[in-house]
């Protein structure tokens, strides 16, 4: 026989129950006001870093739902090397996405052998239709900028081939461009010394400005258009960051506008054509195994240094001759006796110019200085770097050495 519960039993259970939750913090979120806190590596959506992209085509033909779409044409390259023969390549035209089709399973993220697919923590893409849904390249690239930066590599792992060739080579092109930017300073130097001190510095300065702060209009009218916080503040950094370095450039210029006029140039300047190498030096570094194009940059700027010390040596010893001619041509005119009309002949000829540093030679220059080698390298230059320079100190001192010994002599 069944047993029965007694009347009311059923209802102080569930006023016990509303009694056990009357007093409890509710879990639910008020979205959109109100919004959790996302795990570092969500899986929201699949974000697209279209210049890793080869165009393998691997990530379209093992998607289940056969939802991506690529298409791309052929390029011709030229060759690396002088004498190489050219290859092509696909350049990517479109990828685009069709999320209404995607079941989230991230066979093609993981497929892709160029980390081209990553996911991004963005999940606020509703659409209003299912045609929406089909977003292109630029939405999934701005979904890119998203995707937080991968975890650091453990104690003692070494770093992937990749990444270290890359490495490499950004610091090579960064040495290149370093040559280069020497040899433009160097090409630009004589015409800037002749129109004396360079105006408008303002306007060509690059102001630094500490990151941090954000531009609320800016902000604001991003999260009023529907776009991300992520987004919207990292925009507003760098209004921020623009106006910020437009009123410093204005402060400047005005501070530079109350200033007194600059002097006018001095007329010693000495002004010398770029074009020229100085094949020692060329020579010097291409046997050192420096890159062609550095050697010469170098051989440029040495040629232009070697150039003015030789036009301004000439120009300081033709002016004390130029002055004892025409002292002791006055002094001949007015005088009487015979003796001293012969003593400008003796005193017109140039006095011998003073060695400088330019014109002493020395010999073994695979000499350093290890003071400035050390030091460079404490600084975390690179050892090619260190090296050169601790060569260029030692070859100075030791110039300046010469050039005491003979002053004492």
């Amino acid at each position: 026989m069944a047993t029965t519960a007694l009347p009311g039993t059923g209802l102080l259970k569930g006023l016990g129950v509303t009694i056990k939750h009357l007093f409890k913090r509710p879990s639910t979120l008020m979205y959109p006001h109100e919004r959790s806190d996302l795990a570092p590596r969500t899986r929201g959506v699949i974000a697209l870093m279209d210049e890793n992209c080869t165009v393998c085509m691997l990530c379209s033909r093992e998607c289940p739902d056969w939802f991506i779409y690529i298409e791309s044409h052929k390029e011709t390259v030229p060759p690396a090397k002088e004498g190489g023969r050219a290859r092509t390549r696909n350049v990517l035209d479109r990828f685009a996405i069709d999320f209404s089709l995607c079941m989230y399973c991230g066979i093609c993220v993981e497929v892709c052998p160029f980390d081209a697919l990553w996911w991004s923590p963005e999940f606020e893409y509703s659409e209003y239709s299912m045609d929406g849904l089909l977003h292109e390249m630029d939405k999934l690239r701005e979904w890119a900028d998203t995707v937080p930066a991968p975890p650091p590599l453990e104690e003692g792992a070494l770093m992937p081939a990749e990444v270290a060739d890359a490495i490499a080579k950004a610091e090579k092109d960064r040495e290149l461009e370093a040559a280069k930017q020497e040899e433009a300073v160097q090409a630009k130097a004589a015409p800037e010394e002749a129109a004396g001190p360079k105006q408008g510095k303002a306007a060509t300065k690059d102001f630094e400005v500490k990151a941090g702060e954000i531009d609320q209009e800016t902000f604001d009218k991003l999260i009023a258009e529907g776009k991300s916080e992520r987004i919207a503040r990292s925009k507003a950094k760098a209004a921020y960051v623009k106006k910020e370095k437009a009123r410093m450039r204005a402060e400047a210029e005005a501070a530079e506008a109350a200033a007194p006029a600059a002097p006018a140039p001095k007329p010693a300047e000495i002004h010398v054509e770029a074009g020229q190498i100085d094949q020692e030096t060329f020579d010097k570094l291409i046997a050192e195994g420096k890159p062609e194009r550095m050697a010469r940059a170098k051989a440029k700027a040495a040629y232009v240094k070697k150039e003015k010390a030789r036009l301004r040596a000439e120009a300081e010893a033709a002016e004390p001759a130029a002055a004892t001619g025409s002292t002791e041509a006055t002094e001949a005119a007015t005088a009487t006796e015979p003796a001293a009309v012969d003593a400008p002949a003796e005193a017109a000829e140039p006095a011998e110019p003073a060695k400088k540093l330019s014109d002493m030679h020395v010999e073994g220059t695979g000499e350093i200085d290890q003071e400035v080698f050390d030091k460079l390298i404490a600084e975390g230059k690179s050892e090619r770097i260190a090296r050169s320079k601790a060569k260029a100190a030692w070859i100075k001192k030791r110039k300046q050495q010469m050039l005491d010994e003979e002053g004492g002599a």
